[in-house]
């Protein structure tokens, strides 16, 4: 898998200090700075500290079956075009190597709910999907009731709750809905999971 975060931080300089000290014990394979510029930290086949508690699909040690970016902005700013240009270059680098599908480039907010909310509802995961790089749902409607089922099928952790999984639904496929879950979401996640369902018996990249 790879997991993209953002670093909460003001500079990528900053983080830079952070993700290279031992005492902090946090590390990322990857940080992209804002004007594009990419520094390799961790060797790809080896563990970063980047993602901790949390899962997606049968995968449950994260930091072991994934790779980490690290995009450096505050999580209140967009993210620059430079800086996207770097990440969907990197993508398809990383993508070739390890033949990770589309599906399996996810959040962190998505492998940790109500834990980590980055990279958060500025992130431009519509870009990623039309460049084959991520995933987006066709606009459907469907029934609130199989909701957090399909968000299960999908690589979600059912086992948090409903509202939970709306909100961190949201803040990457619908960000600015409000209100109460609606049949626009239950058919989005529908869509997904029919297309993308998570092997639940496997934990590979």
């Amino acid at each position: 898998m790879v997991v993209i975060h953002y670093t909460a931080m003001e500079t990528a300089e900053a983080a830079l200090k952070t993700l290279c000290n031992p005492e902090t014990e946090v590390s990322a394979h990857y940080l992209i700075a804002a004007d594009g510029e990419v520094t390799s930290l961790v060797p790809e086949a080896l563990r970063a500290w980047h993602a901790g508690a949390g899962r997606w699909g049968a995968v449950t040690d994260v930091n072991s079956r994934s790779i980490g970016i690290e995009l450096a902005n505050d999580g209140f700013s967009p993210f620059a075009a430079a800086q996207m240009d770097a990440l969907t270059d990197l993508l398809r680098g990383i993508r070739a190597r390890w033949d990770i599908r589309p599906e399996r480039v996810i959040g962190h907010s998505d492998m940790a709910p109500g834990r980590k909310i980055d990279p958060g509802p500025r992130f431009d995961w519509r870009r990623l999907a039309l460049e084959g790089l991520g995933v987006w749902p066709h606009a459907q409607t469907g029934d609130t009731a199989k909701f957090v089922p399909m968000m299960r099928a999908f690589g979600y952790n059912a086992d948090a709750d409903a509202d939970l999984l709306l909100q961190v639904f949201r803040m990457r496929f619908r960000p600015g809905a409000t209100g109460p879950l609606d049949p626009k979401d239950a058919g989005m996640i529908t869509d997904l999971a029919s297309r993308f369902p998570v092997d639940v018996n496997a934990a590979s990249t």
